[in-house]
């Protein structure tokens, strides 16, 4: 069952600083949702505090709602290490384990939660989480290889078996693609697509293009200037978004006459 997140006034904090101010959004199920914006308007923050990451940095904290499915993620008593299991995350950089195998990778998230797996399982989840990820074809034959051993366009789709390999509900991308060439970058794009049709995506980009591709829905953020709080301006469904948005520094954002 494929989440919906809906979010009420959300405040996010580091210590006393502000950086998003009072955010209230929903998120569709099935759908990929881009979060676009200037440099420092908040977006990776916001989509941080989505499954909680955001408070491995010392002194951040929010006020609002973050619900999904209606159960709010900030409640007393929600586990963090619960909500990453329901809210993969894959970083702009491919990060895979440099020590691990390829097959190690894709088993490391469901290791760290504890779950005892046996042999058999194991390899019919590092299968199909690589295949879920358009990589098993290219990696098949060489699964105890580091999994460093791949290119960064490979690493990438291997952070996203190895984030689909426990099953979440949702998957948050931040700027996936960004350290990518356009040939890796076009197989994400159409991964994300095939995705979607089971998990919830939302992914933070840079790329205006890569928004109007791959995006159902797009949330415009910006900000006042250095030291302000990163806002939400406007969020629609991305042809709208591209076409007709209703405030002039969307336009303007997505028309390149700024950022």
């Amino acid at each position: 069952m494929t989440k919906r997140i809906d979010v009420n006034n959300l405040n996010v904090y580091y210590s006393n600083f502000l950086a998003v101010e009072d955010v209230s959004l929903a998120i569709e199920p099935k759908s990929v949702t881009a979060f676009i914006g200037p440099s420092g308007c908040g977006k990776s923050t916001f989509l941080r505090t989505l499954n909680r990451m955001h408070e491995v940095i010392p002194g951040a904290r929010v006020e609002g709602e973050v619900l999904m499915d209606g159960v709010n993620l900030y409640e007393a008593g929600v586990d963090p290490v619960a909500v990453r299991r329901h809210v993969g995350m894959v970083f702009q950089r491919p990060n895979p384990f440099p020590t691990m195998s390829i097959a190690e990778n894709v088993l490391a998230g469901v290791k760290l939660n504890n779950k005892r797996i046996s042999r058999a399982d194991a390899d019919d989840l590092v299968e199909s989480s690589l295949r879920g990820a358009n990589l098993w074809e290219e990696v098949k034959d060489r699964l105890d290889k580091p999994g460093s051993s791949l290119s960064g366009g490979q690493q990438q789709r291997l952070c996203i078996a190895r984030a689909i390999a426990i099953k979440p509900d949702i998957l948050l991308m931040d700027e996936p693609c960004s350290a990518l060439d356009p040939i890796s970058t076009l197989a994400i794009e159409d991964l994300m697509q095939e995705l979607k049709d089971e998990y919830t995506i939302v992914i933070v980009t840079h790329n205006m293009q890569q928004a109007a591709r791959v995006s159902d829905r797009t949330a415009f953020f910006n900000i006042a200037g250095t030291g302000k709080p990163g806002k939400l301006i406007e969020m629609n469904d991305t042809a709208t978004m591209f076409s007709t948005p209703s405030e002039k520094a969307t336009e303007d954002y997505i028309s390149g006459r700024f950022g």
